[in-house]
């Protein structure tokens, strides 16, 4: 069984903003102690939407990596790396090509959807098309268990599984498996051998799940066994394949609460972003000029939290006390929208502090973000070469 490892990547955009610390960077900076992670900029799937025009993406890419790393992410915790500088991936996504039904593709929720949205954009394009398997590859070739998703992300995650679910029955075929796996099953032990069997007929008989968590923790544990055995066993359990690539799950990350400066999703294209590197005259600025609600014209005139913007702000950024104080002092007029705005100021203020000062080193020295990709992506290449060398050689292509 290959170990947990977390695969997360993001298209480079350029300068991070608060929602995407919210919604993303401060998921992966908890992320990076809890398991291995891979953290990828994913300029090749940049080229799906924007393949007339790349000339932002590598500037895009330092910026957005600096914001990375300005928000907590650790290279000594994190693998930090650039898709395109793992030429597996674009192997593999070619290699799954060839045994992807068309349907499957063509009917992932988002493909419709963002062809609408992007109207303007000429996307009937095989990339655009296979962006959802160049997206399976990249997560595929580190046999990641999990990846960080939101809701709308789910069906790429379970059309990877269905995509390694379907490359491990075509090509896990291993000629006299079923005689290797029962000998493999004796190396157990006697005692571990009858509940390993006994385990494997109640999941194959009556579909238990527990039965099958049970014996895969069991073969975790299972010290004396070579990995090749290892693979077979797993892949006994459930079938009569070996596993050769894993099939993900999906972690679900919290939706960010944090909205735009408009009250709507915070997006660079609606013009209502804070960046993570904003300065404080900055911040202030766009705060102090945030729409409140429009009931309340003059000063002395009560309004309502919920219909305002930066109530939303104070459920980020303020204590349950501070709230306590702008609920009353809104609804009765008793504080003017100035002062409700000052503690959500000091708040993004307090929160971007350090980011800013982690930030300035790699500004200051370009070259140490380069060295850290570079490190990044030399450790990203040789897991995917590992997978790659198993790929070929069940799809008989390691010409040995």
């Amino acid at each position: 069984m290959y170990p947990d490892r977390v695969v997360s990547g993001m298209r480079p955009t350029g300068a991070m903003h608060l929602g995407h610390y919210h919604g993303a960077l401060k998921n992966w900076v908890k992320l990076q102690s809890e398991h291995p992670c891979l953290f990828f900029v994913a300029d090749w799937h940049a080229l799906t939407t924007h393949y007339d025009d790349p000339s932002i993406i590598e500037s895009s890419t330092w910026d957005m990596v600096i914001d990375w790393l300005a928000a907590g992410i650790d290279p000594s915790q994190a693998t930090v790396f650039i898709q395109s500088k793992v030429p597996e991936h674009a192997e593999l996504h070619l290699l799954l090509s060839m045994s992807t039904p068309l349907g499957w593709l063509e009917r992932v929720p988002t493909y419709k959807d963002q062809q609408e949205k992007l109207a303007d954009r000429d996307l009937a394009t095989y990339g655009f098309l296979g962006y959802p398997l160049l997206q399976a590859a990249d997560v595929l070739i580190y046999r990641a268990s999990m990846v960080p998703v939101g809701e709308d992300q789910v069906p790429h995650i379970e059309m990877m599984r269905e995509i390694a679910r379907r490359f491990n029955y075509l090509y896990g075929r291993e000629k006299d498996f079923e005689q290797k796996a029962q000998e493999a099953v004796k190396k157990l032990g006697a005692k571990r051998a009858k509940l390993y069997t006994e385990l494997r007929s109640e999941f194959q008989q009556k579909g238990d799940d527990e039965a099958l968590a049970q014996a895969k923790a069991m073969l975790d544990d299972a010290q004396n066994l070579s990995m090749i055995d290892r693979e077979r066993l797993f892949g006994y359990l459930e079938g009569s394949r070996k596993l050769i690539l894993v099939e993900p799950q999906a972690l679900l990350t919290e939706a960010s609460r944090l909205p735009g400066l408009d009250g709507q999703k915070m997006s660079k294209s609606y013009g209502n972003t804070i960046a993570l590197r904003d300065d404080s005259d900055t911040v202030t600025k766009k705060i102090r000029t945030m729409p409140t609600d429009p009931a309340r014209v003059r000063r002395t005139d009560p309004g309502n939290p919920d219909k305002c913007p930066v109530w939303m702000f104070h459920q980020v950024y303020s204590d349950q006390a501070t709230q306590d104080w702008v609920v009353q002092g809104c609804k009765t007029a008793g504080i003017g929208c100035i002062e409700c705005k000052q503690p959500v100021i000091d708040g993004i203020l307090k929160e971007q502090e350090p980011m800013r000062e982690r930030a300035q080193q790699y500004l200051d020295d370009p070259s140490l973000v380069r060295a850290i990709v570079a490190d990044g992506c030399d450790q990203a290449r040789k897991l995917a070469q590992e997978t790659m060398r198993d790929v070929r050689e069940e799809m008989g292509l390691s010409y040995n």
